[in-house]
C-alpha cells in the first residue's frame, strides 16, 4: 500500500469506529511528538476539526517546546486545544505514595504514575462531554511494551497501532506534503521530525534509549519476525543483526504480550 492508500485506511476505520459507537466528538492528548500529531491529523480528516478537541497535559520533564509544537500542529488543523496540567495531580500522588514506596516515588513508579495522571484527565473530558478517546500509541511500542497501562494505553480506539514508528514518520511526511500541494500550511512542524522522540517523563529521556535500540533497526527486527514469520536466526540474517539482539526483542514481545491484549482497537496492519 502506498502511504496515502495507509493513511487513508487509518482515517477511515477512525472515522466508522466513531460513528458505530455512537460519538459525534473526540479527545487526544497532544505531546507535541510524531505519534500524537499524525493522530491529531487522522481525527480532523475523519471528524472535522470542529469535533476534534486536543489536550496538552505538561508535566514536570514537558519542555516549552513540545507545547509549542503541539500548539502549532493544532492551529495549522483549525482544532481546539487547551492547557491540562498534570503537575498538582501528580504532586498529590507523590506525597500520598512517598512512604509505601520506599521514601519516595522514583524511576519506573514515578513515571508512570505521570502517564495515568494523563489518562485520569483525559477520561474526566471524555466522561464530561462526550468524547470518545483516541489512543495515540503506535505498533512498534506495543511490541515492545513501551506503554503504561492504563496510562498512555487508554482509548477506545487507536488510529496507528497498526503502524510500525518508521511507517508513522513516513505517513506524516506524506500528509504535510498533501497538505502543501493543496495549498495549506502543513501541519506537522518540521521540528517535530528531527527531534529524538520522547515521553518526556524523566530529565533528559529519550525512547531510544529507554528501549536500548533504535526505531529503524527495531521496526526491521519486527517485520521479519511477526510479518514474516521468520525465527530469529533468519531474521538476524536478514537484518544484518547481532542474533542475541533479535532474540532480546523476540523475548520483550512475548513478556509484554500481556500488554497487548489490553490495548485498544485498531485498524488492521
Amino acid at each position: 500500500m502506498t502511504a496515502r492508500e495507509r493513511y487513508e485506511a487509518c482515517t477511515n476505520a477512525l472515522r466508522s469506529f466513531a460513528r458505530e459507537a455512537g460519538f459525534t466528538d473526540v479527545v487526544l492528548g497532544l505531546s507535541g511528538g510524531m505519534d500524537s500529531a499524525l493522530v491529531a491529523c487522522m481525527c480532523v480528516d475523519a471528524m472535522g476539526a470542529e469535533h476534534v478537541h486536543g489536550v496538552m497535559l505538561p508535566g514536570p520533564y514537558t519542555s516549552q517546546a513540545s507545547l509549542e509544537d503541539a500548539q502549532e500542529e493544532a492551529d495549522a488543523l483549525g482544532m481546539h486545544a487547551e492547557v491540562v496540567s498534570i503537575l498538582q495531580p501528580f504532586e498529590a500522588f507523590e506525597s500520598v505514595l512517598r512512604k509505601a514506596c520506599g521514601g519516595r516515588l522514583a524511576g519506573l513508579a514515578a513515571e508512570n504514575t505521570q502517564a495515568r495522571c494523563r489518562m485520569v484527565c483525559l477520561m474526566a473530558l471524555s466522561n464530561a462531554h462526550g468524547w470518545m478517546l483516541v489512543n495515540t500509541g503506535n505498533r512498534s511500542e506495543g511490541y515492545l511494551g513501551y506503554a503504561t497501562l492504563y496510562g498512555d494505553m487508554a482509548g477506545a480506539f487507536a488510529p496507528i497501532g497498526g503502524l510500525y514508528k518508521t511507517e508513522v514518520y513516513e505517513l506524516a511526511r506524506w500528509r504535510n506534503e498533501h497538505a502543501a500541494a493543496a495549498g495549506q500550511t502543513p501541519p506537522i512542524p518540521e521540528h517535530v521530525f528531527t527531534k529524538p522522540p520522547s515521553a518526556e517523563l524523566a530529565p533528559g529521556q529519550t525512547d531510544e534509549a529507554s528501549m536500548g535500540l533504535d526505531y529503524p533497526r527495531l521496526d526491521a527486527i519486527l517485520s521479519v519476525l511477526y510479518d514474516e514469520g521468520l525465527s530469529p536466526e533468519a531474521a538476524a540474517e536478514k537484518t544484518g543483526s547481532p542474533l542475541e539482539l533479535v532474540e532480546d526483542v523476540k523475548r520483550r514481545s512475548e513478556a509484554a504480550a500481556f500488554k497487548r491484549a489490553l490495548a485498544p482497537a485498531h485498524p488492521v496492519a
